[in-house]
């Protein structure tokens, strides 16, 4: 395939995304509909077929891109942590925060679970949980436990408690609700007592 080509086609993928991710999130998933996005990207439903093969299709590209976004912010509050105590949780904060954010709320949380159900897009967060939580406790920072069951229940309650504050009315109070509940959980981790 040529580069021209190559760059076209990726063109009209972005173009795809971008537009359904505007859409997706100011009238939701059921509210559009696959002439919304490829008028306002300038294309056809055949470049939507041909590129995602439907608007549920479509959907998972757009939370796949989301949740690369979300992914590259909370590594970087890892990579910036004074240390990895702190940055596992600010990290756990920020998910959290994340809840927030109305693009998330409506694409992540609310429609991408009704619309696709559990797709497995979970395994990425597990996963580098588990790496977070193994060094930690490798450099003796956090108690020894199995480091996939104790990700595992770590990325559940934040996924959860995620899902709870965005369907909230009052978001803001179930943010701060959430985070109490969170510091309290952390606490028991550390070999030596936070305050």
């Amino acid at each position: 395939m040529s580069r021209a080509r190559a760059e076209m086609i990726e063109d009209t993928r972005a173009r795809l995304i971008a537009s359904a991710r505007q859409a997706f999130a100011t009238q939701g998933y059921a509210n559009t509909s696959m002439d919304d996005f490829t008028a306002r990207a300038g294309l056809t439903r055949g470049a939507l077929y041909h590129h995602f093969g439907d608007k549920k299709g479509l959907l998972a590209a757009v939370v796949a891109r989301l949740d690369s976004e979300m992914d590259a912010r909370l590594q970087r509050i890892t990579d910036e942590a004074v240390d990895p105590w702190n940055g596992f949780g600010d990290r756990c904060r920020a998910y959290l925060r994340m809840a927030q954010d109305s693009e998330i709320q409506r694409i992540v949380l609310q429609d991408a679970p009704a619309v696709l159900g559990d797709t497995g897009s979970q395994q990425h967060c597990v996963d580098s949980l588990c790496q977070l939580l193994e060094a930690l406790m490798q450099s003796g920072v956090i108690h020894r436990a199995p480091s996939l069951a104790l990700a595992q229940l770590i990325n559940g309650s934040l996924v959860n408690t995620a899902l709870w504050i965005a369907r909230d009315e009052h978001p803001d109070e179930r943010l701060e609700q959430g985070l109490q509940g969170l510091e309290l959980l952390l606490r028991g981790l550390p070999l030596t007592p936070t305050v």
